[in-house]
């Protein structure tokens, strides 16, 4: 009788491991994207477009501490699929002033308290975790395994530590020659051999770390996280470095959702752009009156190192200098102004610099109606949050810039929302510098208007880049994630051959209009106009320029783009549409036509083009005026690093 147990039971283990997996499809709304999601002893999905295969099975788990590996031989226990598709307002409109947010849904519940909810837009794909424990878990790790198809390339922005500011350029590289330990930040591209584009991030970050990815030696990629921090040690104020870390990369509350892993799906390099699934994912604005929220342009102190000339004091980090900013914001229109290193004694938020009146400078920038921003150490400001936060709201200062955080293990990413939260509380926009990718914090706290993790130009103090070639990846890849905190606006501009890193007297590589055309290609709603008052001063036309341009948009077009080599944009804000193209190394033309206008209207053409010898002298440009209609073109001519860029409104 034993044998027959035994032997009935032997049948029914090797009928279940040779039954099919249990196979779900999701379609995007166009049926374009075919995601299959299998469930048998392990979960996995695979994706096609259209008749193209662009992902085989790709494994996915989370292990609790408490609960093993779940996913593993998982039981569905309820499939509930959805279709939505309605249209979101964002409070800060970084592309577009409505989002629609178009998906079908599946979610699979599975014996055991957890769920997948898997999500299909036109423009890609998102999954995520969700556990329904009551206690708390420790989350010792995250699987996740994409595979590539031979041929594939991938940008990769490695990196070679998880204590990173995530300022990386792009090696355009082999997926399969990529072997451990090398990995990247995200968000990463892929070059499918079949042309079409796939990028993956993360959004929805919040009490967890930040994914990264690995290289296997094969066509596959796979998630790697900062486990938690055990213990730390200070260097000078600001470089808190981890000196132990756990076996476990989280611990949280086990009735949660956990961030959304993306694979943005685009079939030319121009969809990359205009991407938002990021935000759509994101959980939905926290701040119940965000009416007091305002983008704008920032005078920022530190890149061109104060040098001010043609003024009757001594520049530097004191009271004169910085009303002078506060007069030349007021003078263009320019809503904030940065107090950036100096203006504090270091490690201590409390004691001002003596070269620093505080109620002078504030009462002054009221009076011509400029905010103030303070930049801000992160650790000093995480030892004395809340004395120093009301110091500032006593001030009446409007933001906080701050910098040097340069993780994103669980523990840090903590302080992002903390710091969001408080500066809500106290009516402060926030731009974070020495931080990771945008995650969807910008959504969820809108008074988070931009955040670095990307190599901007304050990097042409040290070094060779970035050069134009990199300005024209950086909006196919890093800018989908959301608004990057670039810092542009240099007015010494040299090509490549006659350009030198000078830290305190820095220029950049590239033509004058490659700068000015980064003010309508480059997404940031607090955007820096990095460049001395002084030279602007000296430079009325490209300065009152700049000042006209918004930072916010009502509509975005991408009208010519490819990925590292060029990008053609129109946004529109009101009734005024702008135009911003930049090239690499390479001069090219185009020619626009001007269709997105309205139809019977005339406008006003305001136009700043490479010189005929910005291919040698950066700074050469020519300014013209013309009035233009729906059915006229534009030509666009632009030389080696060089830019376009225009402002067309609508004439009474």
């Amino acid at each position: 009788m034993r044998n027959g147990k035994t032997l009935s039971f032997l049948f029914i283990f090797l009928l279940a491991t040779i039954l099919p997996a249990k196979t779900y499809r999701l379609y995007s709304p166009n049926q374009k994207l075919n995601l299959q999601i299998q469930i048998k002893d392990i979960i996995s999905f695979s994706l096609r477009h259209d008749n193209i295969h662009l992902l085989s099975a790709a494994p996915i788990s989370i292990t609790l501490k408490e609960f093993g590996q779940l996913g593993k031989n998982g039981e569905v226990i309820r499939a509930r699929r959805k279709e939505v598709n309605t249209t979101i307002d964002p409070v800060v409109r970084q592309k577009s002033s409505q989002i629609t947010n178009r998906y079908n849904q599946l979610r699979l519940t599975f014996k055991g308290n957890y769920a997948l909810t898997f999500r299909v837009f036109n423009s890609g794909i998102a999954y995520r975790w969700e556990t329904d424990i009551a206690e708390n878990i420790t989350v010792i790790n995250e699987g996740s395994t994409v595979t590539f198809n031979k041929q594939d390339r991938i940008y990769f922005p490695e990196e070679k530590s998880f204590m990173s500011h995530n300022e990386r350029t792009y090696a355009y590289l082999d997926i399969q020659n990529i072997a451990p330990p090398r990995f990247c930040s995200l968000p990463v591209l892929v070059d499918s051999a079949s042309g079409i584009k796939i990028l993956l991030t993360e959004t929805d970050l919040e009490d967890y770390p930040g994914m990264w990815l690995q290289g296997t030696g094969t066509l596959s990629l796979k998630a790697i996280f900062p486990a938690f921090p055990l213990e730390e040690k200070l260097m000078r104020d600001r470089d808190l470095q981890v000196t132990q870390r756990a076996n476990y990369i989280a611990r949280t509350r086990g009735q949660r959702s956990f961030p959304w892993r993306i694979l943005a799906v685009a079939n030319n390099d121009r969809q990359l752009i205009t991407n938002q699934l990021t935000f759509l994912l994101a959980k939905a604005n926290r701040i119940k009156d965000p009416s007091w929220i305002k983008p704008g342009k920032v005078a920022w102190d530190w890149w061109n190192f104060n040098n001010i000339y043609n003024v009757p004091f001594k520049a530097g980090v004191n009271t004169d200098t910085y009303k002078y900013y506060i007069d030349f914001a007021s003078r263009y229109g320019i809503e904030y102004i940065i107090l950036d290193e100096g203006w504090y004694k270091l490690g201590n938020l409390l004691d001002i610099n003596p070269e620093i009146d505080m109620e002078a400078i504030l009462a002054h920038a009221r009076k011509k109606n400029v905010g103030i921003i303070l930049w801000v150490v992160w650790k000093t400001l995480d030892d004395q949050m809340q004395e120093a936060m009301d110091q500032f709201e006593k001030w009446g200062v409007k933001g906080i810039k701050v910098d040097f955080m340069q993780r994103d293990d669980q523990k840090i990413v903590n302080y992002y929302h903390k710091v969001a939260s408080e500066a809500a509380r106290r009516k402060m926009v926030v731009d974070f510098h020495g931080s990771y990718k945008p995650s969807g914090l910008h959504r969820t706290y809108p008074n988070v208007l931009t955040c670095e993790g990307v190599k901007g130009l304050e990097n042409t103090k040290w070094s060779n880049l970035p050069d134009p070639e990199h300005d024209v990846t950086l909006p196919f890849i890093r800018m989908v994630a959301g608004p990057m905190d670039y810092t542009p606006g240099a007015m010494i501009n040299s090509q490549k051959e006659n350009f030198r890193p000078i830290f305190k007297r820095p220029m950049s590589i590239g033509t004058r209009c490659h700068q000015l055309a980064m003010y309508v290609v480059f997404e940031s709603p607090l955007q820096m106009m990095c460049d001395s008052p002084a030279n602007y001063l000296r430079e009325p036309e490209c300065t009152r320029f700049i000042s006209r341009i918004p930072t916010v948009w009502d509509q975005t077009l991408v009208l010519e783009a490819r990925v590292g080599d060029y990008v053609v944009i129109t946004r529109k804000n009101g009734l005024t549409w702008y135009v911003g193209a930049m090239t690499d190394d390479q001069g090219r033309e185009f020619t626009i036509p001007l269709t997105f206008l309205d139809k019977g209207k005339n406008y006003q053409a305001e136009i700043f083009q490479d010189g005929i010898n910005a291919h040698r002298f950066g700074n050469d440009y020519r300014y013209l005026k013309k009035v233009v209609t729906s059915t006229d073109s534009l030509h666009i001519k632009m030389a080696t690093g060089g830019g376009w860029a225009a402002i067309l409104e609508l004439k009474n």
